[in-house]
């Protein structure tokens, strides 16, 4: 089983970045999921994160950036991985950094390669959580530049948002091969938002909770939407975000008919909505708040939830069209892929 420890102790968080720095892997908890860590100029520590989560090597890593002032915080990081930064990025890190916004730059050659996917772009983010933000600073004083962290969970399957889950998703692995810092649930609970910067405008990669009105108001320009000539990017294949069972997005009218069709057979069905539903005993019904904020937070946690009650299909009230939903309508739809 991995190491799980607390990261309230002080001696847990220098230990983490003592692994870091040496070339192993780390649970690392951050404001919006779980990250499995590791130094993201190690190209053989890196390997070790899509082995373990049985990832395309070519599906890149976001590289996760200490906080702080000049060459020894974010401003330092980038500098290191990124060989051109547009103005409008700049202006997005100094907006929402420390927080949930990844931007895509070019990478400068040399740095991060096997992070990137071999990609001549890197993702970038400075998180906000205080456990990761002590990890990062203390990694960073070992020589670790940047930390290659994706959501620490087996590849398209569900991110974890506490501790627990991430041990659950990898127990398999032993304490030498897995520290894991138990910093609590994590507040924002969905991926961090993506926007590509490797050219002239800004380009939405994949919502979360930094909203587009956010950045297009930051920007002082339109943010535009994917296509073809991308970069690739972290969480945005059809399929992914997945429990075991059968995820389907309906209105909340059609769900609650297809309940009362199938009565005392819907068993096998469990249900998350914004809309009181009535259902068949036996049937697991959870709330989703009527707030997006917390529907994201918890996203997660209900959806391996229910599935660890063994249901076939988890029926699931489409979200709003609202630009404030748009991450965890994102989220589910890929889900029900």
């Amino acid at each position: 089983m991995p190491l799980l420890l607390n990261a309230v102790d002080a001696s847990a968080v220098k230990q983490a970045a003592q692994r870091l720095a040496a070339g192993s892997l780390v649970g690392m908890p951050t404001e919006t999921v779980y990250g499995l860590a590791a130094d993201a100029d190690n190209a053989t520590a890196v390997h070790r994160i899509f082995e373990a989560k049985g990832r395309p090597a070519d599906h890149p890593l976001i590289v996760h950036l200490a906080p702080g002032t000049g060459a020894q915080g974010w401003r330092g990081g980038v500098d290191h991985y990124a060989r051109d930064v547009p103005a409008f990025a700049t202006e997005l890190m100094n907006a929402f950094w420390p927080g949930p916004l990844t931007l895509i730059l070019p990478r400068r050659e040399g740095v991060a390669a096997v992070a990137a996917g071999g990609q001549d772009s890197v993702g970038l983010r400075c998180p906000a959580h205080p456990v990761a933000q002590a990890l990062l600073t203390a990694a960073a004083a070992h020589g670790v530049s940047g930390v290659a962290a994706p959501s620490a969970n087996r590849f398209g399957r569900v991110s974890p948002t506490t501790a627990a889950h991430v041990a659950d998703e990898f127990a398999a692995l032993s304490d030498a091969d897995l520290l894991i810092l138990d910093g609590g649930a994590c507040p924002v609970g969905i991926e961090s938002t993506i926007v590509d910067a490797t050219r002239a405008w800004p380009v939405l990669l994949r919502p979360g909770m930094v909203t587009s009105a956010q950045i297009e108001a930051v920007c002082q320009q339109p943010l535009r939407e994917r296509d073809d000539t991308a970069p690739r990017a972290s969480g945005t294949l059809e399929s992914h975000y997945a429990p075991r069972a059968k995820v389907r997005l309906m209105d909340a009218q059609p769900l609650q008919t297809a309940l009362d069709l199938l009565g005392p057979d819907a068993r096998h069905i469990a249900v998350y909505a914004r809309t009181p539903i009535k259902a068949a005993r036996g049937v697991s019904v959870r709330r989703m708040p009527l707030d997006a904020a917390r529907s994201a937070q918890e996203l997660f946690a209900v959806l391996r939830e229910l599935d660890a009650t063994g249901v076939r299909l988890i029926w699931v009230e489409t979200p709003p069209i609202d630009a404030a939903w748009d991450g965890v309508r994102d989220r589910l739809v890929r889900a029900a892929a």
